[in-house]
């Protein structure tokens, strides 16, 4: 028997950072308190609202009463390492002197005593199977070592990671016990702006925890991947509620709650929620494949600003323009060039740089597309099947003539080239923010002076270095870089080394 709680018709590991401020414009007249308006101009017509009845949210008590029971706790008990030779970090500074003492009362050379504790992390997730099948972030479950889920009625269950996707942020877990659980389905519908939603999780690790609101905003841009476009609600979602469902007023499954804007660590009323519709392809892949595959173009690429629009007699501002075709890729087979504006994918037109990459992203490797885009004021067409996006250190390891993007994440100019670098060397652009040079702390503007010990002065240079090093057979590469803090050196190890 189905155990679905809906029927057959209706089945931070970050946080946004951001200022936030109030302004209520109130004035005290003669009579009392009057509220400033704006004179409206004279050719302004009033918005037609006749036909809509205003009407009050019936209560949400029956349909959080139907669903609650698929929501679950998620809690994860992170690896631990042993700490270095050199001592836990807050021992690092430690002078030589206070470290014989340590060593003298006990704690012996390099503190073997001492251990990094369990970090222990917490979220949200929901059934999506009557087979014991979970929904939640990727950043809740990443580098787990041990996961569990608590019920609604309390029943603590081992759950296993089927795959993760940290493009999208989401992940599928199992629990390990046989049983027919209880389960929520997708809408069908994408919500409007203005349509009652109701979040539902564990903030704060209270679990069973039920927030209402509205649909603030859709097609959210935050920055966090290529492919997010988050539906934003005002529900209240705090840490703790990552992973959890926002339903609609149905109690089908509208979004999955991911990030919030706080200045304070706690809820504003703005918070992001993938999309149903996103999620749904993204986790069929990864509970029958544990992977998830995506079509891959081979363009880098940009929004086209108004400016660019005007310069190259487009009406308007729409479209992605290439910056760059990696060699051998579907899009350099197709003779696709920098500098060519792609404004429709399969007739369909492209808003901009971000609407390309969900929409190719959302593609599967094979998947044959037409390309609509503008060179030179003339509009020209390519037919290209997609291919599939490949493992980064696979990238690294065929790395070619573009050996430094795909080694260090980065691309490269003469310094002379880019304001503020100075005229020595070769600054670093477009880093990466999940590369590897960004991983070293590296930013855009830093100026590589060696690699290998040798001076470089353009791109080739560097380039040339690197596969010098990676035929030499090393290891990896050691580079002087110089920051805004000062010059010191960065070794970049060769994938499989």
């Amino acid at each position: 028997m189905s155990n679905s709680l809906l029927g057959p018709k209706s089945r931070t590991r970050f946080r946004l950072m951001a200022s936030a401020a109030a302004l209520a414009l109130i004035g005290a007249g003669a009579a009392g308190v009057t509220t400033l308006s704006q004179p409206q101009p004279a050719h302004a017509a009033a918005v037609d609202t006749s036909g809509l009845e205003a009407q009050s949210p019936a209560s949400f008590a029956p349909m959080i009463a139907r669903v609650k029971p698929a929501v679950v706790s998620i809690r994860v008990k992170m690896e631990t390492k042993d700490s270095s030779n050199n001592g836990p970090e807050q021992f690092q500074n430690v002078p030589p002197q206070l470290r014989q003492f340590f060593w003298r009362f006990g704690y012996g050379k390099g503190f073997p005593h001492f251990r990094r504790a369990p970090t222990i992390g917490e979220g949200s997730g929901f059934f999506v199977s009557s087979d014991g099948y979970i929904v939640t972030n990727n950043h809740v479950v990443a580098d787990a070592k041990t996961v569990t889920v608590t019920m609604n009625n309390g029943k603590t269950l081992r759950a296993k990671v089927v795959g993760t996707d940290p493009k999208s942020d989401l992940a599928v877990l199992k629990v390990e016990a046989k049983g027919d659980y209880p389960y929520v389905s997708f809408a069908s519908q994408k919500p409007r702006i203005g349509d009652w939603v109701v979040a539902i999780g564990n903030p704060y690790g209270l679990g069973g925890t039920a927030t209402a609101g509205i649909v603030s905003a859709e097609g959210r841009s935050i920055g966090t991947d290529p492919y997010d476009a988050f539906l934003q609600i005002d529900a209240p979602i705090n840490r703790g509620n990552s992973g959890g469902p926002t339903f609609n007023a149905e109690g089908q499954v509208v979004g999955v709650n991911t990030a919030i804007v706080t200045p304070s660590g706690g809820s504003v009323g703005i918070g992001f929620a993938i999309p149903a519709d996103a999620v749904k392809p993204v986790i069929e892949a990864l509970e029958h494949h544990g992977v998830v595959t995506r079509g891959y173009l081979g363009v880098l690429i940009q929004p086209v600003s108004q400016d660019m629009a005007d310069s190259l007699g487009m009406k308007e501002a729409s479209g992605a323009i290439v910056d760059k075709v990696e060699p051998g890729t579907p899009a350099f087979h197709a003779g696709l060039e920098s500098g060519d504006v792609i404004t429709k994918v399969n007739g369909v037109a492209v808003a901009d740089s971000g609407d390309l990459s969900r929409r190719i992203g959302s593609l599967k490797p094979g998947d044959k597309v037409e390309l609509t885009y503008l060179r030179n004021g003339e509009t020209r067409t390519a037919n290209i099947t997609l291919a599939s996006q490949k493992n980064p250190k696979v990238a690294m390891a065929e790395a070619g003539s573009d050996s430094a993007r795909t080694m260090l994440g980065v691309d490269l100019e003469p310094a002379s080239q880019v304001a503020g670098a100075g005229n020595e060397g070769v600054a670093m652009i477009n880093i990466d923010p999940d590369g590897p040079a960004a991983s070293k702390g590296l930013t855009d503007g830093d100026v590589i002076l060696k690699v290998s010990g040798k001076s470089v002065s353009n791109p080739d240079e560097v380039k040339t270095a690197i596969n010098d090093a990676r035929r030499a057979g090393k290891k990896a590469v050691l580079f002087q870089v110089k920051t805004k803090n000062g010059d010191r050196f960065v070794a970049f190890t060769f994938p499989g080394a």
